[in-house]
């Protein structure tokens, strides 16, 4: 977590928060009875973006009688089931407010803190991150694998988190101006930011147990986000100099070969062990060929991340401000 600047958002500004449902037509109703209130206590004008996910039972159907009730709100509905970031994503994509708040739609979150994160980011951070503190749900399931996960994340990315699976985050919309989000990848839009330069921090909020219908969340989530964090670790050291890793792979089969061979000879003058009775001088040649390939492919890849940069015309750096002296204007 990094030290704020004076920043802040202005209180007059429009407020986005998204809300991606899934299956939720018992929670339809109390969420909108509990985030509408909450909103309009906070006395700025707002919209709730709630996108469904490709529900089976009748969510969208009981959110479009509501669509009278709430003029501020907008339904997105997807065709099919495309999963909690695409849902998000989709929101964002739909929003026009200057400070976006993604959210459950399962009454987990409570509404109310959305006020104690705003006042966050008046502090002059760009993200304020949810942090479960107390958290109601199955310590063996959900708690225990969250945990792990979450200090894992921490150490790999270098953003120390405690929380990076609560929905419930303040953004300003700058930060997320950039980049897409895909597989599971919402709960790392954090680092994501950190990457732009954000400044992030966290703050304890309340957490519900689920009253209606029934989780989304497998242990299977564990691994599909573990590949996800190989894929942002790649993209924020990686993705403009994709010849490290490869070359950096490439060298160290080069390494394996080398030493291989070394032991092998070591084995043929010293023990008097025929080299064909050792696996080694195959091993010697698979690495030295599976290093050629890394590097020839790191190259190729850095061929790519060229056009890729040149033909949109992208950066491979991002601007926060940039000021000059003014010129003094003389007079006859």
């Amino acid at each position: 977590m990094t030290t704020p600047s004076p920043t802040t958002a202005a209180a007059d500004s429009l407020l986005s928060v998204v809300i991606p449902l899934y299956n939720e037509e018992d929670n339809v109703q109390p969420l909108c009875e509990a985030v509408f209130p909450a909103l309009r206590d906070l006395d700025r004008p707002f919209e709730v973006i709630m996108v469904d996910d490709g529900s089976r039972d009748r969510t969208v159907e009981r959110l479009e009688s509501l669509l009278p009730q709430y003029p501020e709100l907008m339904l997105v509905t997807f065709k099919r089931n495309a999963g909690q970031t695409a849902a998000i994503m989709a929101g964002i994509d739909h929003s026009k407010g200057d400070v976006i708040i993604p959210m459950d739609g399962d009454l987990q979150n409570d509404p109310r803190d959305i006020g104690a994160l705003l006042a966050k980011l008046d502090e002059g951070y760009d993200v304020v991150s949810g942090w479960r503190k107390d958290r109601q749900d199955d310590a063996l399931t959900r708690n225990l694998p969250s945990a792990v996960a979450n200090w894992l994340i921490s150490k790999v990315s270098g953003v120390e988190l405690n929380d990076y699976g609560c929905t419930l985050k303040a953004y300003r919309r700058e930060v997320l101006s950039d980049f897409r989000l895909y597989g599971e990848m919402h709960r790392f839009v954090p680092i994501y930011a950190r990457w732009q330069g954000a400044r992030i921090t966290e703050m304890p909020v309340r957490h519900h147990a689920r009253t209606a219908g029934t989780s989304k969340y497998g242990l299977n989530r564990i691994f599909k986000v573990m590949l996800d964090l190989m894929v942002v670790k790649f993209l924020t050291q990686y993705e403009t100099k994709p010849i490290y890793i490869f070359g950096g792979m490439g060298f160290l089969l080069f390494l394996i070969s080398f030493l291989s061979l070394g032991g092998g000879l070591y084995l043929k003058i010293f023990e008097e062990i025929n080299l064909n009775r050792t696996p080694l001088p195959l091993l010697s040649a698979m690495c030295v060929i599976t290093g050629l390939m890394c590097i020839l492919l790191g190259l190729v890849a850095e061929l790519l991340v060229r056009i890729y940069f040149e033909s949109q015309g992208k950066t491979n750096y991002t601007v926060k401000s940039v000021s000059k002296a003014k010129s003094a204007v003389v007079e006859d």
